[in-house]
């Protein structure tokens, strides 16, 4: 473990600065080279970092305690048995399990893989999505905003969450509420593993896209007792899962977390696949109607008195800053009532 040179550590007892221990050097050992000989009583071996321990030897001297001098070392300190020798095997050993199944590949695991000799290894793809989002009402941000127009956030914040989600993406463009026009990009989105789509799933006269999805493929389901996200849809669209996600910006973004990042997460072949759930004391009454599990936007914080959370504020479907300033969401069951404060909740965090 240590450039220097490789004893018999009874050798060395009591070598100190102003009594070495002379040893004869027989031998140079680099590292990933075999050692030619062993190591006898009154010899040593200069040794780099990395290269096998000959045998004989039990201990090696830093050179930094030694002095050379032609085929001889100076040994100015005592070395203990085992001293910065690394023991066969101490990483590890025959029959060791390294891996399990759902494992997430961080570079640690992939170091041990090559560790132990393997260079394949089965792993989970990471699927490809495509986003659509829809509309005539949204324009780009670099765009002049009209009357009547709105921003199109969703389209960027659903990217940002399947990238966030460790998916990757496929494509990613608006269309307007025209049908031929949303035909042709969901036929050409249907090349990616998953579809995920904003808008058109409501009951309206412009809301083409479960229509649509019902004409090309079948829908599984539509409307969700969930608030917000009421509208959400899922089907398969040429045999690809397809989201059909609410337009509103803040429901777009809470039914990817309850719907879609679990989803892609267990096609990545991840075993957790929620957000890590709390228990909080909540700090301020939260007002429900029985009948939709509620995501609540929410401030949740650890400290000296356990952990605390409230609402954001203004928890409407378009207030997008409420997402903007939340860390976790507030899980309000759906037979629940109003909710009380300092009533314990059940908190999903989102960092």
């Amino acid at each position: 473990a240590m450039d220097g040179y490789a004893v018999v550590s009874a050798d060395t007892v009591g070598a100190s600065a102003r009594s070495p221990v002379r040893l004869r050097v027989v031998g140079d050992l680099p590292a990933g080279r075999v050692p030619a000989g062993a190591v006898r009583p009154g010899t040593a071996v200069r040794i780099m970092t990395g290269a096998p321990v000959p045998d004989g030897a039990d201990a090696v001297v830093m050179v930094e305690d030694t002095t050379t001098a032609a085929d001889e070392v100076s040994i100015r300190r005592e070395a203990r048995p085992g001293e910065n020798v690394r023991d066969a095997g101490e990483d590890i050993r025959a029959g060791d399990l390294l891996l399990t199944p759902g494992t997430y590949l961080r570079p640690a695991h992939v170091g041990i893989c090559a560790v132990a000799g393997r260079p394949d290894v089965l792993v989970y793809g990471v699927p490809t999505v495509a986003v659509v989002s829809t509309g005539d009402e949204v324009v780009d941000p670099g765009e002049p905003l009209l009357p009547g127009k709105i921003r199109n956030s969703n389209l960027y914040t659903l990217v940002a969450q399947v990238t966030e989600a460790g998916a990757r993406v496929h494509s990613a463009c608006h269309v307007p509420d025209e049908p031929e026009a949303l035909r042709r990009a969901l036929a050409a989105a249907a090349a990616a593993d998953v579809v995920v789509t904003s808008g058109g799933v409501s009951v309206g006269d412009y809301d083409l896209v479960k229509e649509i999805l019902a004409e090309e493929g079948q829908v599984e389901f539509w409307k969700v007792a969930m608030k917000p996200g009421k509208p959400m849809a899922f089907g398969r669209l040429r045999g690809k899962p397809m989201f059909g996600l609410p337009g509103n910006p803040v429901s777009s973004m809470v039914t990817f977390e309850v719907a879609v990042r679990p989803a892609l997460r267990k096609m990545m072949g991840h075993l957790r696949l929620l957000r890590p759930e709390v228990s909080a004391t909540l700090l301020a009454p939260l007002r429900h109607k029985p009948g939709r599990r509620e995501f609540v936007r929410a401030v949740t914080t650890f400290g000296g008195g356990g952990c605390e959370t409230r609402a954001t504020g203004d928890q409407g479907s378009g207030i997008l800053t409420s997402m903007l300033r939340a860390n976790s969401l507030i899980i309000v069951p759906e037979e629940a009532a109003d909710v009380p404060a300092s009533e314990t909740v059940t908190v999903a965090l989102l960092e």
